[in-house]
């Protein structure tokens, strides 16, 4: 009875899993992902491309999956490889077998899934142990060429080059430093198959990234008004004598109440003194009367982040120095609002703001303006070469200005996306003018 209890346990588990594994997420179709796919091949147009998934043991996270293997698949199954032959344009993934206690534990993959193939438009779905014999019948091809991503990867709340920073970071002590996954992946490849040119298709990547999809805009554009409800509901709850971390749980929760998974980074919540930490990340102080309080917060929804940061007074009322400075950095960011459009670049958007600034006669106290980051399945995304604006890109737009003298920092964040003439404002649903922030602080109860 024990076997027979614990078998249709098991079955039960796997049935549901594979309902929301094999794993497509729900704001994206297949063939977006093949769609991608084929982009790429047909940008590289030789060899052989090989991504590699998250490894898994997330800790105590949930899994997220390699940013460039989930691009291009939707599979969110751990420690997959994906294969792509840009001859054929086919498609393969290797993925682990499982034990029965593993799939009890941890629920199945697309292994086990007889339709994971199909619903995936992959050309077949291999255990991972038969990778090895595959690249092995294709290793005494003459010339042969395989892709793989020799670049940092990026994570959601790091960009490439930042990963690659902290990395060398981490080597100042020497007991620390070691070859990432990607430099160990290429090592390898070298040592087995020493007749393979290697290259690095990370360039391919980032340009295929760099614009979003139309199914990446809808996400983002729900992301756009989650992450500004949870700012707005952080505003709400703040009052002298709070702790910066309650704000944080406020936000925090409004994502996960509207399906997104959390947080796209570190949330940064710093009154006084701390708005002058530009990453301040502990959100342990206590805010006080008269205070400043900025909030750099952005939610992840569907494998896509979103960038927001507001600054408020904790009492509802700017003093008169605040407001000052305050006017500053918001012009400066509506300025550079107007002036995004394709076409743009960072030099543009610095003499815009320059004559904008000049034209309401305003001093910009230093602030010159520009283009931003990218934002997408990276809070800092991708890019390639010098950045010129075009329409699909998602930007964060994110002047400031820091006094720590005086404990008077403010930043003022928007996410953009560039349209054909100009570009929308993801973000637009939190208010950031001074009579709008005062008159939502002042329906506060405390």
């Amino acid at each position: 009875m024990k076997k027979r209890i614990f078998a249709l346990f098991l079955l039960v588990t796997i049935i549901l899993v594979l309902q929301v594994r094999a794993g497509l997420t729900g704001s994206y179709s297949a063939q977006e992902f093949e769609r991608r796919r084929l982009a790429l091949m047909e940008a590289v147009g030789e060899g052989m491309i090989i991504l590699f998934a998250n490894p898994g043991n997330s800790g105590a996270g949930h899994f997220r999956q390699d940013n460039d293997f989930f691009y291009f698949t939707g599979c969110e199954d751990a420690n997959a490889i994906l294969v792509m032959l840009p001859a054929t344009k086919d498609s393969i993934l290797f993925v682990p077998q499982k034990t029965d206690r593993e799939k009890m534990m941890e629920g199945g993959n697309s292994l086990d899934d007889p339709e994971a193939k199909d619903r995936l438009r992959l050309k077949a779905i291999y255990p991972v142990s038969y990778f090895e014999e595959f690249i092995a019948r294709l290793s005494t091809q003459p010339k042969a060429v395989v892709y793989l991503r020799l670049s940092p990867e990026d994570t959601i709340a790091e960009a490439r080059s930042e990963t690659a920073l902290f990395t060398a970071r981490r080597h100042r002590n020497p007991f620390n430093a070691q070859l990432s996954l990607n430099q160990y992946r290429a090592k390898l490849f070298r040592e087995l198959y020493p007749s393979f040119q290697l290259k690095d298709i990370t360039p391919y990547i980032d340009s295929l990234r760099m614009i979003k999809t139309a199914e990446e805009i809808a996400v983002m554009r729900r992301n756009g008004k989650i992450s500004a409800e949870a700012v707005k509901k952080a505003m709400l709850v703040s009052r002298p004598g709070a702790y910066e971390y309650e704000l944080e749980a406020a936000a925090v929760e409004v994502v996960l109440r509207n399906g997104g998974r959390g947080p796209a980074y570190p949330p940064i919540v710093g009154s006084g003194p701390n708005t002058c930490i530009l990453h301040y990340e502990k959100n342990s102080r206590q805010m006080q009367a008269g205070e400043l309080v900025l909030m750099d917060f952005g939610g992840e929804l569907d494998y896509l982040s979103m960038d927001i940061t507001r600054t408020w007074p904790v009492s509802g009322k700017f003093t008169e120095e605040q407001k000052k400075i305050y006017r500053t950095v918001l012009e400066v960011q509506k300025a550079c609002i107007e002036a995004f459009k394709p076409g743009v670049t960072f030099k543009d958007v610095q003499e815009y703001v320059a004559r904008r600034m000049k034209e309401k006669d305003l001093d910009s106290m230093g602030l010159t303006g520009g283009v931003g980051h990218l934002v997408g399945l990276s809070v800092h995304d991708v890019q390639t070469g010098d950045l010129v604006l075009k329409e699909g890109m998602v930007m964060a737009i994110e002047p400031g200005l820091y006094f720590p003298e005086k404990n008077i920092g403010i930043r003022i964040e928007d996410t953009v996306l560039i349209t054909r003439n100009g570009c929308e404002v993801l973000t637009s649903d939190v208010p950031k003018e001074i009579e709008e922030i005062e008159a939502l602080l002042a329906r506060r109860k405390f």
